[in-house]
């Protein structure tokens, strides 16, 4: 499975600030998380003044804003190419195991996308809000199904959100003891097989009406 870009530098010389200070912060989230992230230390770390890193970005705020886009601009890449190489299974469920793998080998990142307050700051029409919203546009695109009304994003919602749960389960350790008989690459195959069921009979029940 593909990975998110890891640009490897200590300091920075020349060229775009911007971009050094978001594939530095990347790397700091990849360590420790959002809260890793601080201007203060990256500017250090780049080898530029304090002030530097405030020509580009007002505040922390924005540049976490920065960060997460850029990390769902490069999962989307990935997730991309999970779906459309040929591979065992439909696209769904190609799409569903690398999303729970991504969610629980690159947890950092993962939590800075989906489990930080920074996705739920960011207008409509942000790079942030849009970057996230293509990735949606290719879950629905995996179901392989036609468009009729919302019904393809509804089902998208619920998988979404179960996969979601999935690794912030696993995560805190909580899909132990008896819940543990069935592994979670299982879960996600059975959370993608019936919202798969779901959708087919109401297209069904939507082409009957018609």
């Amino acid at each position: 499975m593909g990975q998110i870009v890891r640009k490897p530098f200590k300091t920075y010389h020349h060229g775009d600030l911007r971009e050094a200070l978001i594939q530095a912060a990347l790397q700091e989230v990849e360590l420790g998380g959002p809260e890793a992230i601080s201007i203060k230390a990256l500017a250090k770390q780049l080898g530029v003044s304090q002030p530097a890193p405030y020509r580009h970005f007002a505040d922390r705020d924005a540049l976490l804003q920065a960060v997460t886009a850029e990390a769902f601009r490069q999962f989307n890449v990935m997730m991309r190419e999970v779906i459309e190489a040929p591979g065992k299974g439909s696209k769904l469920s190609r799409f569903a195991q690398a999303s729970l793998a991504f969610g629980l080998q690159r947890h950092g990142i993962y939590r800075l996308m989906f489990a930080s307050r920074t996705m739920a700051c960011a207008p409509e029409g942000s790079e942030l809000h849009t970057a996230a919203m293509e990735t949606l546009a290719l879950l629905i695109e995996s179901f392989e199904a036609p468009a009729v009304g919302l019904l393809r994003e509804r089902q998208a919602l619920k998988i979404w959100a179960g996969l979601h749960g999935i690794v912030m389960l696993a995560e805190q350790g909580l899909l132990t003891g008896e819940v543990a008989q069935i592994s979670i690459e299982e879960l996600a195959d059975e959370i993608v097989e019936q919202t798969k069921q779901a959708l087919a009979i109401a297209l069904k029940a939507a082409e009957e009406q018609a």
